[in-house]
C-alpha cells in the first residue's frame, strides 16, 4: 500500500515520514514528528512536538500524542516522546513528553492503549500491556511489561507496577504494584496471584507454586518486608522470576501495596 495523505490534513513539511503511512482528514503532524512505516493516523489526531512513533502504529481520531505535558515546571524545554511499534492508541488518548530539558516518556512495542487514557510527562511503559478505557497515568510512573489496568484507574506519580500484574477497575494506586499480582481496590492492595495471566503466559506448575507461597510469606503472614524477603530465599528455590519479584521490592522507593 502506497502512503496515503488526505489533502485535509496538516502535516509539516519537516516532518519524516516512513513508507505505507496513511493519514486521515484533519489530522494535523508537527514539524519534529518521526512516524514510522505503516502507521495510520486516523482523522483529527494530532502528533506534535519531538514524537517518535516505529512501525505499524495506528492512532485513532482526536488522540493527542506529544503536546505540551501538562506540568507547571514546564517552561517549553526541548522534551521527547518515543513510542514503539505495533501500538493501538484509541480515541481521545493524550500522552505527553518529559518536563525537563532532554528528558522523555517512552513507550514499548504492541500495547493497546484504550480510549481516553492519559499517560503523563516522563513515564515509562513496556510492552505488551493493556490500559483500559480512562486509565490515568501521573508524571513518572511506570509500567514493565504484559501488564493489564483495569478502567477508570488512577495512579499516583513515581509508581511502579511490575510484569505480570492487573489492576481491578476504578482502583487507586498509591504505591508500587509487585509483579505477578492482583490487586484492586481504594488504595489498591494485593488480593494474590494473577494466575490467569500466569497460565496463559505458560508459567510452570512449579513456578506458580513457588510464586504462590512467595505471596504467602509476603502478604498473608505477618512478617516485617525485609524478614519476608530472607525466608523466601531460604525456603523456595531460586528463579529468575522470584530473584525480579524480590530485586522489585527492594529497589521500591514509594513502599509496596500490602
Amino acid at each position: 500500500m502506497k502512503t496515503q495523505i488526505d489533502k485535509r490534513a496538516l502535516v509539516d513539511s519537516s516532518a519524516q515520514l516512513g513508507k505505507n503511512i496513511t493519514i486521515g482528514p484533519y489530522a494535523i503532524i508537527g514539524a519534529e514528528v518521526k512516524l514510522g512505516d505503516g502507521c495510520r493516523i486516523d482523522s483529527f489526531a494530532q502528533i506534535m512536538g519531538y514524537t517518535q512513533l516505529g512501525e505499524n502504529c495506528h492512532i485513532f481520531t482526536n488522540a493527542v500524542i506529544g503536546n505540551t505535558p501538562q506540568d507547571l515546571k514546564y517552561k517549553g524545554e526541548k522534551t521527547f516522546l518515543f513510542i514503539g511499534k505495533n501500538n493501538i492508541i484509541r480515541e481521545f488518548v493524550t500522552i505527553n513528553p518529559g518536563t525537563e530539558k532532554g528528558s522523555k516518556t517512552s513507550v514499548g512495542d504492541n500495547n493497546l492503549i484504550m480510549a481516553y487514557s492519559h499517560i503523563a510527562h516522563d513515564c515509562v511503559i513496556g510492552s505488551n500491556n493493556i490500559l483500559a478505557n480512562a486509565s490515568t497515568l501521573a508524571g513518572h510512573v511506570e509500567i514493565g511489561n504484559n501488564v493489564v489496568i483495569g478502567g477508570l484507574v488512577a495512579i499516583h506519580q513515581f509508581c511502579r507496577l511490575g510484569d505480570y500484574s492487573i489492576i481491578g477497575g476504578c482502583s487507586k494506586v498509591v504505591q508500587d504494584i509487585v509483579p505477578y499480582s492482583m490487586c484492586d481496590g481504594h488504595p489498591a492492595v494485593v488480593r494474590g496471584l494473577n494466575l490467569v495471566g500466569l497460565r496463559r503466559a505458560d508459567f510452570s506448575r512449579q513456578l506458580l507454586g513457588d510464586l504462590r507461597k512467595a505471596f504467602k510469606i509476603l502478604f498473608f503472614e505477618d512478617h516485617p518486608m525485609d524478614v519476608s524477603r530472607r525466608l523466601i530465599k531460604e525456603k523456595l528455590s531460586s528463579s529468575a522470576e522470584l530473584e525480579y519479584l524480590l530485586d522489585f521490592i527492594s529497589a521500591s522507593k514509594r513502599g509496596v501495596s500490602k
